[in-house]
Order: structure tokens, then sequence, then C-alpha cells
């Protein structure tokens, strides 16, 4: 890695440029090559850094609502967006990198690029609660932030040791405080109850009173909207898109753990939940074409990589299925991510994501779509929580289920479950 000594300089220097300079090393290995998993976690953790530190490193700097574009779709001005992006960057990011920041120090290049990372973000998020500070982020107004402050809260219980516990208790306290702000809204009747069920349920986490009836009304509501085989409606009509992925299955799993570690669920229903996850995932794997594409269905498909967060977190929770390896798990999602940042050209000039699928295709973005938003697309690296020496990624890179379908190899027939 010829240029990682000069991209840790250079973002040290300026806090934007460094991404940039991670290109090379991310087209090194060829899509549909046989890499082994050191490679792929190279890979991946190369990519999940250019994707991130704009964000987290521009937020640690005070820059980020001076740097980040803010791109619409045709048509929408910016100035509402402007309110409510740049936490939905901060955000989404944190929910994504927090399970790799949560691995312990360690000297490998990888390991540096992580602490960099963390330390950067531990001061950013003072940044984003300071009321003085250039890049104070806004939970007080608009709806949007309750769905942004829910990726937030989803980050700190993903790793509460390397993300909540080192902050100030000033630093505490104003979270805290802007959380609480949040009860004056209401959004969709849809997964956006989850959002407002998982912000009181971080809030119980750290001492504060929770409000009973967001707890109670999301844990009833999603609920009532499964319907069967692994897939929840979204709201009460069902959505053919990847939401059960970007929001339904990850968070309401990661909201019930919560629940029952309080003895405010039992625990069966948060193991239900898993189960009801785990087959999902299976759905999610089956979707991994041989070359590594995917249907871009549905909506918010400017998520790119965040269609796989549920595949990833049952990965990153070990409680993949007996006949689905983790090494498929982890050759097909890394197809993906060759095809999908490889050949498509999914960042500006300065490293920032750019409305679309597969490269700049502003209009196919959904009317809540700006830039902020894209950062959904961590999501699909949970697995990277995963510590190197785990079998996800030295076990020798095996084909996924559409490869071997499309080869004419035996695989596993699908089937129905009834929890």
């Amino acid at each position: 890695m010829k240029n990682y000594k000069y991209a840790l300089m250079v973002g040290l220097a300026f806090l934007t440029a460094s991404p940039a300079l991670y290109a090379q090393q991310l087209k090194k290995a060829k899509p549909g090559a046989t890499t082994t998993g050191g490679q792929d976690r190279e890979y991946w953790s190369n990519l999940l850094y250019k994707m991130a530190s704009p964000v987290i490193l521009n937020l640690a700097n005070s820059t980020l609502k001076q740097n980040m574009p803010v791109e619409v779709p045709p048509g929408q001005k910016t100035d509402f967006f402007k309110k409510v992006t740049y936490l939905e960057a901060v955000g989404r990011t944190m929910a994504g990198v927090a399970p790799w920041l949560a691995l312990p120090d360690d000297d490998t290049k990888e390991g540096l690029l992580r602490r960099k990372l963390r330390a950067a973000l531990l001061k950013g998020i003072a940044n984003a609660v300071d009321p003085a500070n250039p890049d104070y982020l806004n939970f007080r107004t608009e709806s949007q932030p309750i769905v942004d402050a829910a990726y937030m809260a989803q980050a700190f219980l993903r790793a509460p040791k390397a993300l909540w516990e080192p902050l100030d208790a000033v630093t505490k306290a104003r979270i805290a405080e802007e959380f609480k702000t949040l009860r004056t809204r209401t959004g969709a009747y849809n997964n956006w109850l989850l959002f407002a069920g998982i912000n009181e349920a971080f809030l119980m986490t750290i001492g504060e009173q929770p409000d009973p009836a967001r707890l109670e009304f999301a844990k009833r509501k999603i609920q009532e909207w499964y319907q069967g085989d692994g897939w929840y409606s979204d709201g009460p009509s069902l959505s053919i898109d990847y939401y059960n992925s970007y929001v339904i299955h990850p968070m309401l799993v990661d909201f019930f753990k919560v629940l029952s570690d309080k003895k405010r669920i039992k625990e069966e229903m948060y193991e239900t939940a898993v189960k009801r996850m785990v087959r999902y995932s299976e759905f999610s794997e089956r979707i991994i074409g041989p070359d590594g594409t995917y249907p871009p269905m549905g909506r918010s498909v400017t998520y790119r990589t965040a269609a796989f967060q549920a595949l990833g977190q049952v990965a990153l929770m070990e409680k993949l299925p007996s006949e689905i390896s983790p090494a498929q798990v982890r050759s097909g999602l890394t197809a993906v991510m060759h095809r999908m940042f490889d050949q498509c050209d999914n960042f500006d000039k300065a490293g920032w994501l750019v409305l679309g699928f597969c490269g700049s295709q502003p209009g196919i973005a959904d009317g809540y779509t700006s830039t902020g938003s894209l950062y959904m697309a961590t999501l699909g690296f949970l697995p990277l929580g995963l510590p190197a020496d785990n079998a996800f990624w030295t076990t020798p890179a095996a084909e996924w289920t559409a490869k071997k379908a499309w080869s004419g190899q035996p695989f596993k027939k699908d089937y129905h479950v009834e929890y």
C-alpha cells in the first residue's frame, strides 16, 4: 500500500482529501477474481474509509457544512435539505462504521486507519451537539432528524465502549437533550415508528426516562406488520423494496435487544425477531447475481450497499444458517462491492457520494433524497466488525447461491417458514 503513509499525512493536514488517495488501491483486485479473505478485508476497509472519511473528518474539523455538497433530485431546491442533510450523513455513517470502530486497536495499516477514524468521530460528535460549533447539527426542527438520530442511536448501541463511553460528560448531556427534543414531532406511519422507538431505547440505556408510548407503539405495530417468511410490510401495505434491510430487520433486532435486556419484553420476542432476520438474509444472499449485480428495485436504490445490511448483521452476529457459509457471504458481497464501486463512478472529485445507483443518476433519486441520505451505503459493511482472524475472513473464497445455480452446480433449494 504505497499511498498509505501519504494518505494518512494528507488526512491529518486537510481532512477531506484522503479518500481519493485510496482509489487505486480499491481497483487492484479484479471483479470476479478469486481473492483471499485478507485481500477482501483490505478492499472492504479501504472502501469504507474512502466512503466515510469525508463525513467524519470534516465533522471533526468543523468543516462538514462548509465542504459537503448538497445534491438534490432534479427540480428540488436545496433550502430544505440543508436543514437535514448533514445529520443524515453523520447518523447513517456512524451506524455503518460502528462495528468496525468497536474493534480493539492494533498497529496494522487497517488498525491505524480505524484508530484515526474513531478519534475523529469522537471529536466530531462533540462538535455536532455544540451550539457554538459551525457544524452543530439540527435535531430540533423538521421530522427528518427523528430518522437520523435513530441511526446515531444505533451506532451508540452497536459500539458503546468505542463511541459512547469515551465522550465527556458535557457532550453526553447535550446528546441526551437533543434526543429528547425529537419528541415534539412525529413521522410517517411506517418504518419511522422504529426510529422513534430506538431513540427512546437508546435514552433508556444511558439512564434517561424513555417515553413508554413511543416504545410500545413501535413494538406493537412492527409486529403487526409481519407478513411471513421473513418479510415485514413497511406500514399497513407491503412495499417491494429493500426497506426490510435498510431499516426494519436490523433496527428491530437492535431495538428488541435493548427491550429484552431491560426486561421490557420477553427474550423469546427478541429471538423470534432474530430468526426472521436470519430468514430474510437468505433472500438477500440469493439476490446477488453471479456477476455481483442485484436488482435496482423499489424506493431508495440510491442507498446502494445498504440493501445488504440485514445479511451483514446476521454475519456479524455469527448466525448465518448452516447452509450459507461465511465465505460465500463474504465472496458475494465483495463481488457486489467490486461491481458497484469499481465499475460505477459513485464519488465526485472531492470524494463525496453522488445521487445514483451506478454512477451519477440524479433522476432516480426519490424526493426525500440528498447527499447526506446516500451514506446509508456504509450499512453494507457491518461484517468488518468481525476481527481479521474470524472465519468470515480466513476461509477460502466460496461461490454464492446464484453463482452455483447459474453454473449448473447443486445448491440448496429454498423453502418457507412459519415463524
